[in-house]
């Protein structure tokens, strides 16, 4: 099960994209503190996330304290970050990685991604732009992730797969 790992997270409605995402692909949510929004029952209740029990989510109150209680992250981690030197294409993804994603002001902490340098990696974008908004980053790590292992314990089609014996025509 791949782990997305969200460090100080800002923004409530991206983390509800993220969560959304963990629910439809059954990843699980770690959520580093501090955190820019509240995510007590009667908060998320309040928000209509719906599918909020369908996502298994833990918060820490550091880093530390996130490894301490899964030190198996430290073996098999990814960052992602803008200022990476290399494109996600070139990582090799096991089903049970841990992604880590920083907040959306900052990133992940200057510390963090030069003691596990050699794991960080970015998506690759045009040089006039900053960066893509955290809960797409998310999506697209995941489902590449996702993607090398080949999908697993997800559904490989969807209602129109039984269509005329699951040939359906190209668009």
């Amino acid at each position: 099960m791949l782990n997305i790992v969200l460090v100080e997270p800002e923004i409530p409605q991206n983390c509800g994209n993220i969560a959304r995402t963990c629910a439809a692909t059954g990843s699980r949510l770690h959520l580093v503190r501090p955190l820019g929004f509240d995510i007590s029952e009667k908060a998320v209740r309040r928000a209509g996330l719906d599918y909020w029990n369908l996502v298994e989510v833990r918060d820490y109150e550091n880093l530390e304290s996130l490894f301490q209680q899964h030190p198996e992250a430290a073996e098999d981690l990814w960052l992602a970050t803008a200022k990476a030197p290399r494109p996600y294409s070139q990582a090799r993804f096991s089903p049970d990685c841990w992604l880590f994603f920083g907040k959306e002001t900052a990133g992940l902490p200057e510390w963090f991604r030069l003691a596990h340098a050699a794991r960080c990696i970015r998506l690759p974008m045009r040089t006039q732009a900053r960066s893509l908004n955290l809960s797409n980053s998310v999506a697209i790590l995941t489902y590449e992730a996702l993607r090398q292992n080949d999908f697993p314990g997800l559904s490989g089609q969807g209602e129109m797969g039984a269509c005329a014996g699951g040939d359906a025509a190209v668009l």
